[in-house]
């Protein structure tokens, strides 16, 4: 086995890319790891404002409703919109390193998901604000729900990564496509809200469940392990999709590069 395919290479190879990733993320920020949970907690404040106290939404607890489903979405949303750049982005790399090029698409969704890790603090300060705690049911559910967002959010990544070297007006599609997905992913609204002829719509979309069991798990300490399981169907399915899209395009990235 070449040590290009070497499962030991692979893994120094997406912790060097990782650590690239971060030292770029924070090179000249003062500020730092801050910026990881100030954009979802603006985004949390301007929503509590408008559905809390001028709109009345019912739903208890709704800051902590709030950030439960923001601080993972935000993860998802910042790795799909960065990923349309990856490979444009690293095309000197690429053309001067033999290398697996998906592992640039794997640091980028790693380094958003150290951020959203390093943003759980937060989440725990706000359940001690609300009288709640940490449940042990966590320490399953975290990782359990980690591998679970990391396998969809590469697959969506991926995909896109590669279809933009040859249609370059994909960044611009992913942004809209991201604003779209988000007010149909119950993250400011419950899914109890959504009226019963399109609650089936919702869960269409492979985001819904997953959003919904962070929430779930960092608010009640829950997991609905059917909900899981068909979370978990979702992510292979779209990873798979993902880098199909990527095997069969990689091979002319050169002629555009």
């Amino acid at each position: 086995m070449s040590s290009e395919n070497s499962l030991q290479y692979y893994k120094d190879l997406v912790t060097v890319l990782t650590q690239k990733e971060l030292k770029i993320k924070y090179k000249r920020s003062f500020l730092g790891y801050l910026w990881s949970v100030a954009n979802p907690l603006a985004l949390a404040l301007v929503f509590f404002v408008a559905f809390k106290i001028f709109m009345k939404i019912q739903i208890e607890n709704y800051t902590l409703f709030l950030i439960s489903g923001l601080f993972p979405w935000q993860w998802f949303a910042n790795s799909v919109n960065s990923s349309a750049m990856v490979f444009v982005g690293n095309s000197s790399l690429i053309k001067k390193v033999s290398f697996r090029r998906e592992s640039l698409v794997v640091a980028t969704v790693l380094n958003d998901m150290l951020h959203f890790m390093l943003s759980i603090p937060v989440i725990v300060v706000f359940i001690f604000i609300y009288g709640l705690k940490p449940n042990i049911s966590w320490l399953v559910g975290i990782p359990v729900l980690l591998v679970i967002q990391f396998i969809i959010t590469f697959g969506f990544s991926v995909a896109i990564a590669a279809v933009n070297l040859f249609f370059r007006d994909m960044e611009r599609i992913v942004s809209i496509l991201m604003t779209l997905m988000f007010y149909v992913t119950p993250i400011i609204y419950s899914e109890d809200m959504v009226p019963p002829a399109y609650k089936k719509l919702i869960f269409l979309n492979p985001l819904s469940i997953l959003m919904i069991s962070w929430r779930d798990l960092f608010m009640k300490g829950s997991l609905d392990y059917g909900n899981i399981a068909l979370s978990f169907v979702y992510a292979c399915v779209v990873f798979v999709a993902g880098y199909f899209v990527y095997r069969r395009l990689r091979w002319r990235f050169a002629e555009v590069l």
